[in-house]
């Protein structure tokens, strides 16, 4: 996300590393592409299904934008047309995959916390630490929304602006603690989501089995 701030080749040559490990999770996940078709789709699985297929869409959209417009990785390529769209789709496809892939992180925040539980061995439930992640993620929200705002994240994701301004002024550090946040947010509004999706499907369930057992 910071492009021009690190340097355009190192930026070239994370994207392609990310796209590589991106294949890699999907093999390691082929069971998620095999099942895909089977079981049924309650409102978490529908969630999670529709944008996990966004993102996959989203990364092609960037890795061949990327190729496009690419200096450093794919100069021998010699590709001189398509530029400016190449450079609007990676600009707002970057944008939208930033978002998404952190909605699926916290779609994953039960898998993830429950690593962590076993991981620090905090098998236990604890009420105040219940507390104190909320509290947590409430403060972490209410930042990430003012980061979102104030990076003008939206323009970019509804193409109000071709262009991405950086401050080259700016600390380094406050430009990614600021995207850090952003993904805390979406992160947990994922976690959340999954969270209130599945209380959801809990209680149609047993009201179909009330509604049976009559």
């Amino acid at each position: 996300m910071a492009y021009s701030l690190l340097g355009k080749d190192i930026h070239e040559w994370a994207g392609v590393a990310m796209f590589l490990l991106f294949i890699l999770h999907h093999v390691l996940n082929f069971k998620w592409h095999k099942n895909l078709f089977r079981g049924k789709y309650s409102g978490v699985r529908i969630l999670g299904t529709t944008v996990n297929l966004l993102i996959f869409l989203l990364m092609l959209s960037l890795m061949a934008s990327g190729i496009i417009m690419s200096h450093y990785v794919f100069p021998f390529l010699s590709i001189e047309s398509g530029a400016s769209l190449a450079r609007t789709v990676h600009l707002v496809a970057s944008y939208w995959c930033y978002v998404l892939t952190s909605v699926h992180l916290g779609l994953h925040g039960g898998m993830i916390m429950g690593m962590l539980r076993k991981a620090f061995r905090m098998e236990k439930a604890s009420s105040k630490r219940r507390i104190m992640l909320h509290i947590a993620a409430a403060l972490l929200s209410v930042y990430g929304i003012y980061a979102f705002v104030q990076r003008g994240l939206a323009d970019y994701m509804l193409l109000r602006t071709e262009f991405v301004f950086f401050d080259f002024l700016e600390p380094l550090a406050f430009f990614f603690l600021d995207y850090l946040a952003i993904m805390a947010l979406f992160v947990i509004l994922g976690y959340y989501a999954a969270k209130l999706l599945t209380k959801a499907q809990a209680g149609t369930d047993k009201l179909f089995h009330r509604k049976r057992r009559k």
